[in-house]
């Protein structure tokens, strides 16, 4: 047999005319050994071929051998997920020295990864910022090297949360390449109403992961955004089951399809880990279960079913080969009155053995979301997030989770109370019964890094990565969806588009720090939104409202303080809850719920109503520049253009606009395409902007298309489907399948 090695980068590479490339490090001790003509890995050095070193066997095959093989450290190490990696890593050392002193790349190991991979046996870790594509392809093959060296050679799993929105200021030109192709986020995806689009996108997205060296998305969220207040309300892809599910069912394929919708797994696959089972978009109130305040998912429709649809009938029914998204999270939620008993969905035996499994017929992983096991601090806070057993140790939240059916826990380094768990399972059950349990989860685990090729070769070639990730024809097409996500909602006397070279006055944008979600401050904003040269392209810029033809006002949608609750409220002797507002001016809600629907134990059963209180957007300041632009213009056309990260209450905005563009993390350069007449928008709203502050109050949090929508000047309703291009409201092919038909399917 005539094998070709090839020295690369940091590893060494084994082609083959009739198996797979295979890729190993000199130093680890992997032997390449060769039966029948054929080349494999030997992870112990031997000449010996076990199953799970047999390529040629079933994925399945090789994960339940391996499994058999391992310890129970090496098992709990498994069911880790690590907590964020950044590369660098600021905060870690590195040889016992901060970064910054100690005189090594971005793409070295720390001290902490060093430690989490070796002695607590992580495999599956969560890489977030990157100094550059380079530093995570020679970062993944310095890791992987490392643990290759281990017992069984396990490889390393990295994955990425969403990482491919665009940057608000960068501009586009044709023929350039970026750090990675830049879209909009997933939400303006959704607007297009075209699942091919997503496929598109998860085709590119995919192939730039695997060659960063990710193996595994955490996403794409299937949530129903059912409460237009929710947090993480952007992430989703609205608030429409069958439109959601379509487009789940277009992410996963991509993504894990080997090259196409219809191959089947293979090392250019990427593990989608769908989430958040079975739904997080209804907590009562609109609050978030980052924090104790919003551990409830409430149901006062009696909505759960569309919920779960674009898991049941999207993620876990995929047209393509791979059939189901591999890998899915719960969310940290209590589904308040759902089940025999309201914990958090991980802990939950009725939605994850019983619905998950048994009814949805779902045999991938279940990883829990991130940091649910630790001790929780108060419901105004959220790093960890036990809900509905805080009074469980560390140890024994694991454990329930497991008994639940849980196979990973998300953002744990350390395998020690994951051991403990399997002690207290073996004082319950019996050694024998509980490595049996163990070993079920490890083998769904090595499935995923089978079935994508890791075991063959985890390294990626450096070069390749340089050229590929950001190269310039997916900068182009990314470009491109980005002025298909843009919704034109009002133009008001066809003030659009903007002859080419009118005079324009851009204010501005000023915003006072703010408190954001995290708890850390945002800086005060004082800039201008287009560069001006940029802007010299399509208009001419003047500095006074006076000079000018037309104004174009950025803003980006109210934001809310504190996600719905203030712990000074607390102290002067309140519940804490507050409303979370959509509008900018203050707003008293006096058509809340007079009764909260949930009670919490934790916290003393109290109601949690925030009826009769009053709140005001932190960038309340936004409007305020909007109005004085309004009034500086007199009857020149206003045209707003707003970042919308919720759908917002628009009786404040729309009378003072004559042309209104929304978008959802778009390059600014793309609304000047839209203003000019260079493209026409396209997009729809795959949601409802909401009458009022009223109109949210009394709708149902898990109700999809219960909110009465906003009806402008000229007529225009903001419902679900709606858009307008330059010729007037859009009805098309999309319209008919998503809005006229769309309670047929």
């Amino acid at each position: 047999m005539n094998l070709k090695y090839i020295d690369k980068d940091g590893y060494c590479q084994v082609e083959q005319s009739d198996g797979p490339t295979l890729g190993f490090s000199p130093q680890s001790g992997v032997k390449i050994i060769q039966y029948d003509g054929l080349a494999f890995k030997s992870f112990d050095g031997s000449d010996t071929l076990l199953p799970y070193e047999d390529w040629r066997l079933p994925a399945h095959v090789r994960a339940a051998d391996l499994a058999s093989r391992l310890s129970i450290d090496e098992i709990a190490g498994l069911m880790l997920y690590s907590q964020q990696n950044k590369l660098p890593m600021p905060n870690d050392t590195y040889g016992g020295k901060p970064y910054d002193q100690s005189g090594m790349k971005a793409w070295d190991i720390s001290d902490s990864q060093r430690s989490f991979l070796l002695n607590d046996n992580v495999r599956h870790v969560l890489v977030s910022t990157v100094e550059s594509p380079e530093a995570a392809a020679r970062w993944n093959n310095n890791i992987q090297a490392l643990v290759e060296g281990t017992d069984h050679g396990i490889p390393a799993n990295n994955s990425s949360d969403p990482r491919h929105s665009a940057f608000q200021d960068a501009e586009f030109a044709p023929g350039a390449s970026g750090s990675i192709s830049m879209w909009s986020n997933l939400m303006g995806i959704a607007a297009s109403f075209e699942p091919a689009m997503m496929r598109r996108f998860g085709e590119i997205a995919s192939a730039e992961y695997r060659a960063l060296g990710l193996a595994t998305a955490l996403s794409p969220q299937a949530d129903l955004g059912t409460d237009p207040r929710w947090y993480r309300f952007n992430s989703t892809f609205g608030n429409d089951p069958v439109l959601v599910r379509d487009l789940i069912k277009e992410y996963c394929d991509a993504f894990q399809s080997n090259s196409d919708k219809d191959s089947d797994w293979g090392p250019g696959s990427v593990n989608a880990m769908v989430k958040h089972w079975p739904g997080g978009g209804s907590g009562e109130g609109g609050r978030d279960a980052h924090y104790g305040n919003g551990k409830f998912a409430v149901y006062p429709g009696g909505c759960m079913a569309d919920h779960i649809f674009p898991f049941k009938e999207g993620a876990f029914k995929l047209d393509g080969a791979t059939r189901m998204a591999s890998a899915v999270m719960p969310y940290y939620t209590i589904s308040y009155n759902q089940t025999s008993e309201n914990v958090g969905n991980s802990f939950n035996h009725d939605l994850i053995t019983d619905s998950l499994r048994r009814e949805c017929g779902y045999n991938g992983v279940v990883c829990t979301d991130w940091i649910i096991t630790d001790d929780p601090v108060d419901v105004g806070y959220h790093w960890s997030k036990p809900w509905g057993v805080e009074k469980l140790t560390v140890a024994e939240r694991h454990y329930k989770a497991l008994m639940a059916g849980v196979d990973q826990f998300g953002g744990n380094n350390v395998k020690a109370p994951v051991i403990e768990a399997y002690e207290i399972g073996c004082r319950q059950h019996g050694r024998e019964w509980m490595r049996k349990r163990m070993e079920q989860s490890a083998v769904r685990l090595l499935l995923n890094s089978f079935r994508v090729g890791l075991f063959e070769n985890p390294y990626v070639d450096v070069e390749y990565t340089k050229a590929t990730v950001g190269k310039a024809t997916w900068m182009d097409e990314a470009y491109k969806q980005q002025l298909r996500s843009i919704i034109m909602l009002k133009n008001h006397g066809g003030v659009l588009p903007v002859k080419f070279k009118a005079k324009v006055y851009v204010p501005n944008r000023k915003v006072t720090a703010i408190r954001n979600f995290w708890g850390s401050i945002d800086p005060a904003l004082n800039y201008a939104p287009f560069d001006t040269d940029l802007l010299k392209k399509y208009f001419e810029p003047v500095e006074t409202p006076e000079k000018a033809d037309f104004a174009i006002v950025f803003m980006e949608s109210p934001k809310s303080f504190r996600a719905g609750y203030d712990p000074a409220d607390k102290e002067k002797g309140g519940n804490g809850y507050i409303p979370i507002t959509l509008q900018y001016r203050p707003y008293t809600a006096v058509a809340a719920r007079e009764h909260s629907i949930a009670t919490d134990p934790f916290d003393g059963n109290i109601d949690r109503s925030y009826r009769g209180k009053s709140v005001t957007a932190m960038n309340e300041c936004e409007l305020d520049f909007l109005e004085e632009t309004r009034r500086q213009m007199g009857t020149r056309p206003v045209i707003v253009v707003m970042a919308m990260n919720n759908p917002t209450v628009m009786t404040e905005v729309e009378p003072l606009a004559d042309a209104i563009l929304i978008g959802f993390s778009v390059q600014n350069q793309a609304f000047l395409d839209i203003i000019s007449g260079q493209t026409s928008p396209s997009a729809l709203l795959p949601f409802e902007l909401p009458l009022s502050m009223e109109a949210i109050e009394k709708h149902c949090e898990d109700r999809p298309h219960d909110i009465e929508p906003y009806k402008d000047m000229d007529g225009n309703i903001y419902s679900f489907g709606f858009g307008l291009d330059f010729k007037g409201q859009i009805s098309d092919h999309r319209t008919a399948r998503y809005v006229n038909n769309n309670r047929e399917d």
